[in-house]
């Protein structure tokens, strides 16, 4: 269900970047502000995580009541988008209530994941988090071939409808699982020692955190701000690629199916991707698996910069791939790594100020991006872009799970762990 809730709310950000020449035909905006109003959309969508995860950690609000609320406000967002040209209005309808809405879901499918799965938590949190991206593929082309301005108002009204039932559906059954609800008689790193199962090779490879740290203790651990800054400079390169690549192919003299193949094979791959990596960090490592997108991301930039300008599609599609890959993957690095490095009972929270590093993201990836595209072309942007995908990788080097020497995982306790309510 959370899955199929986050492939219902995907089309907001992965479907963007192929509607956006419709939406300043439609409604006669520049580019600027065609895409400041999907940063501003990132901002809210980011920066609820924390909020909401607060209000239902502490019994405030439900995972059903979040979901629900999220379905109608993201109907709103598309039904406004398709029958207003103002910008004001859809900077507070798609912009503010649409990220608002886009966020409780993203955010309460995303930590419902960590709290059932403990023991799977790459893997699952990956695939879940894939149809964030491949979910948009079919608006993708419909967005790129079948979309113009006789059509415009009712397709939008149809996608805003599709997610009203396809999420509020799912979140209608949601329910988190009791806190500390891992059996308190078994200690998970024994097991693990000796059980011969993939979850038990997980557990070796991530072991559990050492007890549950509420927020502002996993601030002062240095981890947390390290993973916010790493996420916030990676997330600005993600969506940059996501919201600009289909004009940069255009703009290149590729024809349509090449513009719409290359974001489609973006989507696709950076929604597999995340599952695969999800996987994958239970075998290897979480961190070890994060550096390796980080590198990833950084080589498909230079990649795609330099296949456009040798006018070589087969190239460009190939770089494409490599981008989605690397372009989405280590959002469920983050999102295990902190129950990871924190513990599950303040999942919510914890994840909520990591994930709140989306705020710069949009800023810089969707809005900023747009003045440094018009001040230095595709190709500095580019270069830009795959420079601080590096710096990135640099900074995840750093990451360390606080308070391992020698204590106990916080697991054992059970029900007896009090630091949650710190």
């Amino acid at each position: 269900m959370p899955w199929l809730a986050m492939v219902g709310v995907s089309v907001f950000e992965y479907g963007y970047g192929a509607a956006s020449k419709t939406l300043q035909e439609v409604h006669h905006w520049s580019l600027s502000q065609t895409f400041w109003l999907v940063a501003i959309w990132t901002v809210f969508q980011a920066g609820i995580a924390f909020p909401a995860g607060r209000l239902r950690e502490k019994g405030v609000v439900s995972a059903k009541t979040a979901m629900l609320s999220g379905a109608v406000l993201v109907f709103i967002a598309f039904v406004s988008l398709g029958e207003f040209d103002s910008f004001l209005i859809n900077l507070l309808t798609y912009g503010i209530l649409g990220g608002i809405g886009a966020g409780l879901v993203y955010a309460t499918c995303i930590n419902m994941v960590g709290k059932w799965f403990p023991e799977k938590r790459g893997g699952k949190t990956g695939f879940v988090n894939g149809g964030f991206a491949y979910g948009a593929l079919p608006f993708i082309f419909i967005f790129s071939y079948a979309f113009n301005k006789t059509n415009f108002s009712w397709i939008m009204a149809l996608v805003g409808l599709w997610m009203l039932v396809i999420v509020g559906s799912c979140g209608f059954l949601f329910k988190d699982p009791p806190k500390n609800w891992w059996p308190k008689e078994i200690d998970p790193l024994q097991w693990a020692s000796q059980a011969k199962t993939n979850a038990a090779r997980s557990l070796r490879k991530n072991p559990p955190a050492v007890r549950q740290y509420g927020p502002l203790e996993a601030v002062k651990t240095g981890q947390l701000p390290l993973m916010w800054l790493t996420l916030a400079i990676i997330g600005g390169v993600s969506l940059f690629g996501i919201g600009y690549q289909v004009p940069f192919a255009k703009s290149l003299g590729f024809g349509p199916f090449v513009a719409a193949a290359s974001a489609g094979v973006l989507s696709l791959v950076n929604g597999i991707g995340r599952g695969v990596v999800g996987w994958l960090s239970d075998q290897m490592g979480r961190k070890q698996a994060l550096i390796m997108v980080l590198l990833v991301e950084a080589v498909a930039q230079f990649g795609l910069l330099w296949s456009g300008n040798l006018h070589n599609e087969v190239l460009f599609i190939a770089f494409a791939f490599l981008a989605g890959f690397g372009g989405g993957a280590f959002f469920p690095m983050f999102a295990a790594l902190t129950p990871d490095y924190f513990g599950e009972n303040n999942n919510a929270s914890n994840y909520g100020l990591v994930y709140s590093a989306k705020l710069v993201s949009g800023i810089v990836g969707f809005g900023a991006a747009a003045s440094v595209v018009v001040a230095v072309g595709f190709t500095g942007a580019y270069i830009i872009a795959g420079a601080i995908a590096v710096v990135s990788a640099l900074l995840a080097l750093g990451l360390r799970q606080p308070g391992h020497g020698g204590q106990k995982p916080a697991f054992t306790t059970g029900g007896a762990v009090t630091s949650s309510d710190t």
